[in-house]
């Protein structure tokens, strides 16, 4: 297992991929279509994720051996706070410890750039995942409705040390 930045055109299209793999099981459970929900990741492509990296968002990989299986986005809000986006692990690569290995090095990483908090944004109704975060040892801080979202929002912060 490998983490490695997400930097070219090539990477950024099977980075993608990996996204959208990962995050159409959640589509399907939750019948999120580009109509009810096109902001969804299982709907993310290349342009979406060359954005992100022009605005500065770190895109990383996880690699067994030389294949994708993993990604992760960090983007720095301020000085102590950093967002951690469409974390992803392919549907065949699950319950392997891969998930919890690119969150330790999400976090690992923002604290090397100085952030004492990172937070996370997943669909609240979604309660294993969000019990997988707590048992991580990220908390709850709030729920959002969005006009746009066909769900509720958590957001979850964990404090570095």
């Amino acid at each position: 297992m490998e983490f490695r930045a997400i930097t070219d055109d090539g990477q950024l299209e099977e980075a993608a991929g990996v996204i959208r793999d990962s995050f159409a099981t959640v589509a399907g459970e939750l019948n999120l279509t580009r109509e009810n929900c096109p902001t969804h990741p299982s709907f993310t492509g290349r342009k979406e994720l060359t954005e992100m990296k022009k605005k500065g968002v770190g895109l990383f990989g996880l690699y067994l051996e030389d294949r994708l299986a993993g990604f992760v986005a960090l983007e720095k809000v301020d000085e102590k706070l950093y967002y951690l986006e469409k974390l992803a692990v392919l549907p065949e690569e699950r319950h392997k410890g891969y998930g919890e290995n690119l969150l330790g090095f999400a976090c690992l990483r923002a604290a090397a750039l100085g952030a004492r908090v990172v937070s996370a944004g997943i669909i609240n109704e979604q309660e294993i995942l969000k019990s997988w975060y707590e048992s991580l040892g990220f908390t709850e801080k709030e729920t959002r409705s969005y006009p746009i979202l066909p769900f509720t929002v958590c957001f979850m912060e964990m404090e570095l040390s």
